[in-house]
């Protein structure tokens, strides 16, 4: 974010500006989640709207592009943390194509292999007990917590010299960075990456059958829950700047810079030296363990929901002894580790972010069809500010969507392509299951 905007006043900006679409999206969620707390969250409340059509069409993209894209973006992640503190330094194939008129840069070396051990080992766990994936995942939410505290309170309070090292907003910028004007096109670039961290607000309605009191727990939960979160990003990226120089932000890990060190790490340095960097790894290993971990309890019910109605693989339908969906949970974790092969971190979570939003905005538009359509079902929490608030919510997210597309083409073009897959399994499986019903 801090290469497209080149200046920390306009990044905190983005993360605001993310921060309030998506909790426009969560208080329209929260209407229909308490409408129907049934598990399944989006796939529901489309199915409810517009019928089996687009109800596949997002429990496909979200079995094939969704889920197992946030898989493999998160345990690529995971190995770039972890690269601080082992060397994961070897290549074994690489190759540079051009894509859509956009250079990609392919690798193939001992990261890959971490990311792809990651999304195998916590898909192993919660092919176990349910009581097993919730106990791990209370675990790594506490330490998670625990870590971002110590980077954040730290960078702010404890960073050496902060006086001179710590760069007030108003400062003017410095370096490559400072000379890119900040145009629409990048703001909204810039806001996709993070939405990609907010992402995951929806997932709580793809439980909600499994929530005490879901009609009043949804909306409260999504509401405080973004709120949270929206202050929490704020703070630590405001840590960061106050701690580094905008030079150091930019320079930090990415597809740019594919062989530094994250900028929680350089943060983490300005207090702790050079163990910085190896205990602010620590910490964001374990809080990408945890999103690891909930992004394989939560969204594997998707596709186990779907078969139950006829609409996917059977096999899916089915649970273990444990009564966990295990197929599900597998098959999609052999897709993660394909995705985790073929892309960086910045690629696969644009391919995600650009996915997600397609059903992210059908679904903030469901909210309207389901107000004509029923209007005499009981909602027990309607949407603040409604229509405006969701309507808003819905022109934002097909913006952002065309923008992408501007920006972003090879990406966005890959997740257009997985999602097109699905059209010739949506007929096929209404087929069949209209068969079954006549047989």
């Amino acid at each position: 974010m801090a290469q497209m905007l080149g200046s920390q006043s306009m990044v905190l900006l983005a993360w605001a500006a993310a921060g309030i679409l998506s909790l426009a999206g969560a208080l329209t969620y929260a209407e229909m989640g308490a409408m129907y707390p049934r598990a399944g969250g989006d796939y529901v409340f489309l199915r409810e709207a517009y019928g089996d059509f687009p109800a596949f069409m997002f429990g496909w993209t979200n079995f094939a592009v969704i889920t197992t894209t946030g898989l493999a973006a998160i345990a690529t992640g995971f190995a770039s943390f972890l690269s601080a503190l082992v060397p994961l330094d070897a290549v074994w194939a690489q190759r540079d194509l051009v894509l859509l008129g956009q250079n990609v840069h392919w690798t193939f070396g001992a990261q890959q292999i971490v990311a792809l051990s990651a999304i195998l080992f916590f898909s192993g766990i919660n092919t176990a007990r349910v009581s097993t994936g919730g106990r791990t995942q209370s675990l790594l939410t506490a330490a998670k917590i625990l870590g971002i505290a110590i980077i954040v309170l730290g960078a702010l309070f404890l960073a050496r010299a902060s006086g001179e090292q710590g760069v007030a907003l108003s400062r003017p910028q410095i370096g490559s960075a400072a000379a890119q004007p900040v145009t629409v096109t990048a703001f909204g670039a810039a806001m996709v990456a993070a939405l990609w961290a907010y992402q995951g607000w929806s997932n709580m309605t793809m439980v909600a059958g499994e929530i005490d009191n879901p009609r009043r727990n949804v909306p409260r939960g999504l509401i405080i829950g973004m709120l949270v979160v929206i202050g929490v990003y704020l703070l630590t990226n405001f840590a960061y700047f106050y701690a580094l120089p905008l030079d150091e932000v930019v320079t930090s890990n990415s597809t740019a810079y594919r062989t530094a060190i994250p900028v929680a790490a350089k943060a983490a340095q300005t207090f702790l030296g050079s163990t910085g960097g190896k205990i602010a790894s620590i910490a964001f290993l374990v809080s990408v363990m945890g999103s690891l971990n909930g992004i394989v309890i939560m969204n594997s019910r998707v596709p186990y929901a779907m078969a139950k109605d006829g609409l996917f693989f059977p096999r899916l339908a089915e649970l273990n002894k444990h009564q966990v969906p295990a197929r599900a949970i597998l098959v999609q974790a052999v897709l993660a580790c394909v995705l985790a092969l073929s892309g960086t971190f910045d690629q696969i979570t644009t391919a995600c972010v650009f996915a997600v939003w397609i059903f992210f905005a059908l679904t903030g538009a469901a909210v309207f069809v389901l107000r004509r359509k029923w209007p005499n079902v009981e909602r027990p929490y309607r949407v603040l500010g409604y229509p405006i608030l969701p309507a808003v919510f819905v022109v934002v997210a097909l913006w952002l969507l065309f923008n992408t597309l501007r920006t972003n083409p090879v990406e966005s073009a890959a997740g257009l392509l997985i999602i097109s897959i699905g059209l010739p399994f949506f007929f096929y499986f209404r087929r069949t299951s209209r068969a079954a019903a006549r047989a």
